[in-house]
């Protein structure tokens, strides 16, 4: 095992979170928090700079048309979607059940409806899905043929990580509070979520795995690492500003600056020296909603996506707008939308990013949920 990747800290990363802060105090609304108040202070970055090379307009981008259409559970699939030999298909069907490759959904008469919580992308093109209702994690082989499932072992997972050689990070913020490890289906450890720099489990955002260390999301801003692949626990609990990217130059945030207007901003942070890289501020000329998702492949490419309210003057409903951002300046390269979710099911997480690029999004059904592959144009 290769030693944990510890974050250099001090004066830079006090600076550095010191002007993360001013930008929220003046309004900005971090990753899936509410959309701030349309009132707030406008026009500066997450720094409390101008944004690099100045906004950057997404109202109208090149193209809007998704690379492949689908509506979830529907058995055809999209057009085109067939599997290229050694790829991992375009769409998998996962269907309501307890059988094989099947998922669960819950819905009681009093209380929210939940549907699988979240899923991610496993080594060598699997698929993993939490299924937290049938009390298993669902897997699917490149072939997106269902393998054997790994049972969970908290009483509330909510989110997953998967590391590169298939070590799962299940996340229970609310009643275990825990990080569990699991190495071929087996727990090996717990790792605790509350501690230092994590006073309350529900204000945990997310769970993530960067080589062999694994961290907890505070409330959408900083990483704490809780502990390793191994299952040991970090007593140290070192803090990094933002989501790692895959190809280890960033740590990432993104945030919204003024919600009515469609206004966001992307904020990229030097791995080794803690100093900013650039900070885009992003016009998508309609109403935002909600961030919905970050992350980037291994090529660098950043995927921000936005939920938007849709047209009032047409009739359009919501929808997610995802915009593939250059890693080295982020500068929008394509974008694509994808139909919101309907359903009042509550999850978790309904992005994931491939490594060799494109999202999968979780389109639910009244069947079942489809994993379908979107790429920008």
């Amino acid at each position: 095992m290769s030693e944990p990747n510890q974050p250099r800290r001090p004066a830079l990363l006090v600076a550095l979170l010191a002007a993360l802060a001013l930008a929220v105090l003046a309004g900005i609304a971090l990753l899936h928090s509410p959309a701030a108040d349309p009132g707030a202070a406008s026009g500066a970055d997450a720094g409390g700079a101008r944004p690099a090379g100045g906004g950057v307009d997404l109202s109208r981008p090149a193209s809007l048309a998704p690379s492949r259409i689908a509506k979830a559970g529907d058995a055809a699939g999209p057009a085109g979607a067939a599997a290229t030999p050694g790829s991992r298909p375009d769409v998998i069907l996962a269907g309501w059940g307890k059988g094989p490759g099947e998922v669960a959904r819950n819905i009681p008469q009093e209380g929210n409806p939940e549907a699988p919580m979240s899923f991610a992308a496993g080594p060598g093109g699997s698929s993993y899905v939490l299924d937290q209702v049938n009390g298993r994690i669902v897997r699917f082989g490149p072939d997106g043929k269902p393998l054997d499932p790994i049972p969970v072992t908290q009483q509330a997972p909510q989110d997953l990580a998967v590391a590169k050689d298939g070590t799962t990070l299940v996340l229970d913020r609310l009643r275990d509070k825990t990080v569990a490890v699991l190495k071929d289906g087996k727990l090996v450890g717990d790792l605790p979520v509350e501690g230092k720099g994590i006073d309350e489990g529900g204000g945990v955002t997310g769970v993530f795995v960067d080589g062999d260390d694994v961290y907890v999301e505070r409330e959408h801003g900083p990483l704490v690492r809780v502990g390793d692949t191994d299952g040991k626990a970090d007593p140290e609990r070192a803090e990094v500003p933002g989501r790692p990217s895959r190809d280890g130059k960033s740590y990432l945030m993104a945030g919204i600056i003024d919600a009515a207007a469609g206004r966001e901003f992307v904020n990229a942070v030097d791995r080794e020296t803690l100093e900013r890289r650039f900070t885009r501020e992003l016009r998508l000329g309609m109403p935002v909603l909600a961030i919905v998702l970050l992350d980037s492949d291994l090529s660098g490419t950043l995927y921000l996506g936005s939920l938007v309210a849709g047209d009032p003057t047409t009739g359009g409903g919501a929808f997610v707008r995802i915009a593939c951002l250059s890693g080295a300046d982020g500068v929008p390269t394509g974008s694509v939308d994808v139909p919101a979710n309907a359903g009042a099911e509550e999850t978790f997480r309904e992005f994931a990013v491939l490594d060799g690029g494109g999202v999968v999004y979780a389109q639910r059904g009244e069947s079942g949920v489809a994993y379908v592959r979107y790429d920008c144009h």
